[in-house]
């Protein structure tokens, strides 16, 4: 019987870190790829992106909900309303959600607007520092103390990130070297926003979750409701004008639904490896998918020069986030006679 149930668990496993392989690799991509296409008529807008991924991630919420009651309308209803409603500590918890809602939009935004201004490869790499920010936030306002591993990972993360964004004298293009500059210092900028976007929300949505007993569906629902708002205001702060002339869907094709549904579905494959893999698990599909996005973006894209600072950069950042995983043995107490 436990072999049976160990072989599920590898299985469940391997299963859940091919799928974050695929998910990361596939979503950076097809990102990269719509934001660089050669369209006939207008570009889709990546604030309506954002909008339509946190949409299908609220009705997917929902329909978890749903089926959790027995598929019972009634029983979802009641559970909803027990959950976010029916007391005033949780109509009060239901609005801090709103907090790390508007966190996430601003950082997917910030994430369209960087992959039109770097490669996906550098865009990967230097997402990492996202690991950098999360400790920090961590450590500031959750009160987590890092093993020396965790410390020591930092610092190569950081160096790497450097390494991979370090300019190389073998690019090619000397001619829009002026403009090559000027973007991969917006996309770096866009990038560091979002990691620290991304940390602040996910330190303080981890605070959320263990300071009440609402299941995580629940506010997953509250976040993408939250979401859908935050992300509509976007739409009209930046973009009502072109909306307005071209309709909510301008520009939109096949790669770009792939796109939505990559990034709606994103943060669900990562809590399916963090339920059933580990750190570890996790930090190797980083690291994998970081070559795939580098292999990818050299041959198929062609936006990228692989340089011998970039490689050093790259495999650096890759070592650290498996050195931030790892969890060290603790030594055996010795009990004296």
């Amino acid at each position: 019987m436990n072999r049976a149930n160990d072989s599920t668990s590898s299985n469940l496993k391997l299963i859940s870190l091919v799928v974050l392989i695929v998910q990361t690799t596939a979503l950076v991509l097809t990102l990269r790829y719509s934001q660089t296409q050669v369209s006939d008529g207008p570009r889709y807008l990546s604030s309506t992106a954002v909008v339509c991924a946190e949409i299908i991630k609220l009705i997917t919420c929902i329909f978890v909900i749903y089926r959790n009651a027995g598929y019972r309308f009634s029983g979802m209803l009641a559970e909803m309303n027990r959950e976010i409603f029916a007391t005033q500590q949780t109509r009060s918890d239901s609005l801090k959600v709103a907090v790390p809602a508007i966190m996430y939009v601003i950082q997917n935004n910030l994430l369209f607007f960087a992959l039109k201004k770097l490669d996906a490869a550098t865009y990967q790499v230097t997402y990492q520092l996202k690991i950098l920010t999360t400790a920090i936030f961590s450590v500031t306002m959750l009160g987590k103390s890092l093993h020396r591993y965790n410390w020591l990972a930092l610092i190569l993360l950081t160096a790497g990130v450097a390494l991979v964004q370090y300019p190389s004298g073998d690019s090619p293009a000397k001619t829009s070297s002026v403009h090559d500059a000027s973007d991969n210092i917006l996309g770096l900028g866009a990038v560091l926003a979002a990691c620290f976007s991304s940390g602040f929300a996910g330190v303080y949505f981890e605070k959320i979750l263990k300071t009440s007993k609402v299941s995580l569906w629940i506010r997953n629902i509250q976040l993408a409701f939250f979401s859908v708002f935050g992300s509509l205001f976007v739409c009209w702060l930046y973009d009502w004008q072109a909306i307005s002339d071209d309709g909510f869907l301008r520009g939109y094709n096949k790669i770009i639904w792939i796109v939505v549904l990559l990034q709606a579905y994103g943060g669900l494959v990562i809590a399916l490896v963090v339920k059933y893999a580990d750190n570890i698990l996790k930090g190797f599909a980083v690291s994998l998918s970081i070559i795939l996005s580098s292999f990818t973006s050299w041959l198929v894209l062609g936006d990228l020069t692989i340089t011998t600072t970039f490689a050093i950069g790259a495999t650096i950042v890759i070592f650290a986030t498996f050195l931030y995983g790892h969890e060290p043995k603790k030594s055996p107490i010795a009990h004296n006679a």
